[in-house]
């Protein structure tokens, strides 16, 4: 069982960190341009592992055919938000970058799911599948259970409740315009209106908005924890075959009235990515909002360069 991960920056060392220590793989391929970079990075986590008790081998290298025949690559590359910047100023820049890594992976291991975690996450998705050509069970944005955990934080503060409790989906593009589900939120079953009315929880869900800028503010770069954390749920879904329920960022042919685009929505993940897309009966007030994300994000598609 070998997964490879592109990037080797902080988000793909995490990521390849958190997931080794699971033990459930047997072979992680760090990959990145900078050559002895993913080298190094392989090399420290390797040496925590026996600590771990695992026995994950990681391969650190910038020779993409020690990814061949991997069944699960996870693009983290690009270059990331720094203060001041959106998502969606990374747009071009990332595409070209997403557009060469999907091409030169999904030679060497054209039977691979991928798990895309780049921004503007739900475009460079896009481009991965339209570069990919293959399947779009197989291309899985890492969003929604990003933008779920962060706003599980966040309310747990405000209730003083352990986040662990609380069950939430959120929807739509990631960023700005994801689309809370405040019928759909609860905590150990008990309805979110018990503890908090909708106006409270919608400053919950803007603090929820800009979670990811305020640690580019402090940091002066991009979040890499919660995010690595959010990509180690996908990948032990599609290994284990646990048929969990997340919100992902998928590829939709008319599911809640939209088409030719990644968005994201509650999906079932099972060992071959995608198995099915949750439609749920959305009020009007929420159908409006993941109607105006998904504006969003098909003007983002329209503003792409012309990628090979």
């Amino acid at each position: 069982m070998k997964i490879t991960i592109i990037g080797a920056g902080n988000v793909g060392a995490s990521c390849a960190s958190l997931l080794a220590q699971k033990d459930i793989v047997k072979k992680i391929v760090l990959l990145d341009i900078r050559e002895k970079f993913s080298e190094g990075k392989s090399l420290d986590i390797s040496q925590m592992l026996s600590i771990m008790e695992s026995n994950t081998e990681i391969i650190g290298s910038n020779n993409y055919y020690k990814s061949k025949n991997s069944e699960i690559i996870i693009i983290t590359c690009g270059v990331p938000r720094k203060p001041g910047m959106s998502r969606d100023d990374l747009i071009n820049t990332n595409a070209e970058i997403i557009s060469f890594v999907t091409k030169k992976s999904i030679f060497l291991s054209p039977k691979a799911k991928f798990i895309i975690v780049s921004n503007p996450l739900d475009v460079m998705a896009y481009v991965s599948y339209m570069t990919a050509k293959i399947d779009s069970s197989r291309i899985i944005g890492m969003a929604g259970i990003l933008d779920s955990t962060r706003y599980r934080f966040f309310l747990s503060k405000k209730i003083n409740v352990s986040p662990i409790d609380i069950q939430s989906l959120l929807l739509g593009g990631h960023g700005d315009t994801m689309v809370p589900l405040y019928r759909y939120t609860s905590v150990s079953g008990i309805p979110i209106k018990e503890f908090l009315s909708e106006e409270e929880n919608d400053i919950i869900i803007d603090k929820t908005k800009k979670g990811g800028e305020e640690i580019v503010n402090l940091l002066g770069t991009s979040a890499w924890m919660a995010p690595s954390a959010s990509v180690v749920k996908i990948v032990e879904s599609i290994l284990k075959d646990s048929k969990r329920i997340f919100s992902c960022s998928a590829f939709l042919t008319g599911q809640y009235g939209l088409k030719n685009l990644f968005l994201g929505v509650p999906v079932i993940l099972g060992k071959s990515g995608i198995e099915k897309i949750v439609e749920l009966r959305l009020n009007q007030k929420e159908n409006n909002l993941l109607k105006k994300s998904a504006d969003h994000v098909l003007n983002m598609i329209s503003k792409l360069d012309k990628f090979d």
